[in-house]
């Protein structure tokens, strides 16, 4: 686990900012903040180095862009050894489709957070990648009905 960051109460405005509209220059958000840009700048840059902000990216929407399915695929491995696992980690890793992974206690292995046009691609992914390959024992998916929440922002007022 990594370790934590001291962040003073600028710098979680700075991050709350940045994760609220990531494309906000720093001129922007010392505005909000009541600090300079040149202030801004180089506690986001900290923030950046020491790896509090891992990357900036677009917030895209699945529907308009013809991704109709969200499922949730937990996956059993074959047999529970480090070979296994890698030739896992690597074929979850190669998968565009496959947004979020996370190994997981309990009566599976992992979860896949799947984005993929329909059905149709969702039975693609499982019966031609998952069921086939060599460490995968068992597939169960849950189809994503309605999201009601997709935030995917951390309680930063909670720190």
């Amino acid at each position: 686990m990594a370790s934590t960051v001291d962040l003073d109460p600028f710098d979680l405005k700075i991050l709350a900012s940045l994760q609220e509209d990531a494309s906000r220059t720093n001129q922007e958000i010392g505005t909000l903040i009541h600090l300079s840009a040149s202030q801004v700048s180089r506690r986001r840059q900290r923030l950046e180095t020491a790896g509090v902000i891992r990357r900036y990216r677009a917030d895209l929407s699945p529907d308009h862009l013809g991704f109709g399915v969200i499922a949730f695929v937990g996956v059993t491995l074959d047999t529970h050894n480090n070979e296994n696992s890698v030739r896992f980690h690597e074929l979850t890793r190669s998968l565009d489709c496959v947004q979020e992974a996370y190994t997981m206690t309990g009566d599976m292995d992992y979860l896949l957070k799947v984005c993929v046009p329909d059905l149709k691609g969702l039975s693609k992914f499982i019966n031609n990648d998952l069921l086939p390959h060599q460490a995968v024992e068992n597939v169960r998916s849950s189809i994503a009905m309605e999201t009601i929440k997709d935030e995917n922002q951390l309680p930063l007022g909670k720190v």
